[in-house]
């Protein structure tokens, strides 16, 4: 099982509880990001990239820097983006539909969506901040390929790790993500002892002082 698989079998909150034990600062998103799918988890290494809206660019343009980004996004990846923008949609049916048949794991972008009856039908994963019917004409170029970027308070970068479900986003630093997964999945192999304890009779404050976990 790929790492990706390990992470996506996890949650963001055994993962949160376990990054802040080991020290990690600032790697959760902000709340307001939501998901299209909330019944479906999205994992996965960030492929990032950033943009801005540029006035006076000609549509022709926008559209053309825009499909160059569906055209260098990788399998297997998540698609990170900061748009720097709070008033357009960063993501529409046609583009999900080729991501998705790219392989692409997800998207999750600090601004807008649209199409977004169609997008869940499809079936793929969005998170964002808003939905508009305004799209990228407006103006909206992308750019800033595989560098960091800020979400919140947390920084991504190309090749960290992303846990995404109904409860919200977190980033895992590539170098540390297999530790964390392997973790992770130790305190949820523990959560299952405390919860078979609880059903069994065992008072909830005894479970936690006998498994030291709750």
């Amino acid at each position: 099982m790929s790492l990706s698989e390990r992470l996506e079998n996890c949650y963001t909150g055994i993962v949160h509880d376990v990054m802040q034990e080991m020290s990690f600062r600032d790697f959760t998103l902000p709340p307001e990001l939501r998901p299209l799918l909330p019944e479906r988890r999205l994992a996965g290494p960030a492929w990032t990239f950033s943009g801005s809206i540029k006035q006076g660019t000609d549509p022709y343009q926008t559209v053309y820097e825009w499909t160059g980004v569906l055209s260098r996004a990788p399998a297997g990846h998540v698609l990170v983006c900061q748009p720097n923008d709070s008033t357009i949609a960063h993501m529409g049916e046609l583009s999900a539909e080729t991501l998705k048949l790219k392989g692409v794991r997800g998207y999750i972008v600090d601004g807008g969506c649209r199409d977004s009856e169609f997008i869940v039908d499809i079936g793929f994963q969005v998170f964002c901040r808003y939905f508009t019917p305004r799209d990228v004409l407006n103006g909206w170029l992308p750019h800033g390929f595989e560098d960091p970027i800020s979400i919140g308070d947390a920084t991504i970068n190309s090749g960290d790790y992303m846990l995404a479900d109904r409860d919200g986003v977190v980033v895992l630093p590539a170098e540390a993500a297999e530790v964390i997964v392997n973790n992770a999945e130790t305190a949820m192999a523990t959560e299952d002892q405390v919860r078979a304890a609880i059903l069994n009779g065992m008072d909830p404050q005894e479970a936690f002082v006998k498994f030291q976990k709750f």
